[in-house]
């Protein structure tokens, strides 16, 4: 199954002053650096969109719990006083909280749909444990999209 990926990709704008002169920054991001946790990194300056969109998505190898964090690179400007945009040289890298993300195989199988699904006894998604880990991926790669 396909974890699509995506962020906001709106500019922040922060106002605040300087020796009593308005000043406003602009972070424009322009890379995104998705670590999924099982060694797979991609890169792209595409920020996604959600499903069904699968224009930046991945796959997982294993079965398991992966963290998954997403690491945004910033372009920045600023603006004194309502003036024009100047360019900030350099950019800034901020990283996400890791979120949490189960991969499981999927497999069908016939069920009695007038019994109700017990939960407790077969979970769809297991609780996560040292035992319920997703293991690194040997083939991991970096991938540029």
């Amino acid at each position: 199954m396909d974890l699509v990926l995506y962020a906001d990709s709106e500019p922040q704008v922060l106002e605040t002053e300087l020796l009593d002169t308005p000043v406003r920054i602009r972070a424009t991001p322009v890379e995104y650096r998705w670590d999924l946790g099982d060694g797979n990194v991609l890169v792209t300056d595409d920020p996604g969109e959600p499903w069904p969109s699968k224009d930046v998505s991945a796959t997982f190898a294993y079965e398991g719990w992966y963290d998954v964090t997403l690491t945004t690179t910033y372009e920045g400007q600023f603006s004194v006083d309502g003036g024009e945009w100047q360019d900030i040289d350099g950019t800034v890298e901020v990283a996400s909280n890791p979120q949490e993300v189960y991969s499981k195989s999927l497999e069908s199988r016939l069920v009695n749909p007038d019994r109700p699904h017990d939960e407790e006894k077969d979970p769809f998604v297991p609780k996560r444990s040292k035992d319920t880990e997703g293991p690194r991926d040997p083939n991991a790669t970096t991938k540029e999209i």
